[in-house]
């Protein structure tokens, strides 16, 4: 994690307060999820105290239930639906007025199109892996106050969504692909074998194989090569 991920906006909450902030982390990897406790979760330092993990959308609602955290760390790309799943399957949960669950997104991804559908989910913040640690026990404590939390180059990109009443450009392609078809697209633009993907989102190779054929038809693409260049140039590899 680099030193240089600031984040925007006034001076947040910070790890000398008495109060601790309980956090869930929601990300496929286990090692990155360790790696994200040992920078954050000690917590007679930091006052953050990791009470739950998940590594997919149904684990997270199932541990954001039973924890109620003030804070979800969540990744964009999950087996089962993506973080923008997790969002749709908490929105009770976050409009709740005396225990409101904030989501903060942490993730490997600075595509727009993955900032603009967490935030518009329900998110109040996205950062990228490469923050530090201190910045990131920063931002989580100002999102458990109810701040907005972004990476400045991210910012950039939520402005440009909803500073003026135009809605962005829709991307009809896209929107003919179901959530999972868009994630096996991911996959497949990344270079990840049929197997790979079907362990990854915990689906069969046969139904990897349907969903390939299906983006590859809606797209009118001829092999995954093509779809390769096709996901490249719109930033979503």
């Amino acid at each position: 994690m680099s030193s240089d991920e600031a984040q925007q906006g006034g001076t947040g909450s910070g790890a000398g307060e008495d109060r601790t902030v309980r956090v869930v982390l929601v990300d496929d990897h286990r090692m990155f999820r360790t790696g994200v406790q040992a920078e954050i979760g000690q917590t007679e330092r930091t006052r953050v105290e990791v009470v739950g993990e998940a590594a997919d959308v149904d684990q997270a609602i199932t541990v954001i239930t039973a924890t109620r955290p003030e804070v979800v760390l969540l990744d964009v790309h999950l087996p089962g639906g993506g973080g923008v799943e997790v969002l749709r399957r908490s929105a009770a949960m976050m409009a709740d007025a005396e225990r409101p669950v904030r989501f903060l997104a942490l993730s490997v991804s600075d595509a727009a199109e993955d900032v603009i559908g967490v935030i518009r989910g329900g998110a109040r913040g996205y950062v990228t892996k490469t923050i530090t640690g201190t910045d990131l026990v920063n931002a989580v404590f100002r999102v458990a106050d109810g701040d907005a939390v972004f990476s400045p180059r991210l910012a950039g990109f939520v402005l440009d969504a909803f500073a003026s009443t135009d809605a962005p450009p829709v991307d009809e392609d896209m929107d003919r692909l179901t959530q999972r078809e868009r994630e096996v697209l991911r996959l497949i633009a990344r270079g990840y074998a049929y197997k790979e993907i079907a362990k990854q989102l915990f689906i069969s190779v046969k139904t990897v194989e349907s969903h390939v054929s299906a983006v590859l038809r809606k797209l009118q693409l001829s092999n995954r090569h093509e779809l390769t260049r096709w996901a490249a140039a719109r930033r979503l590899v």
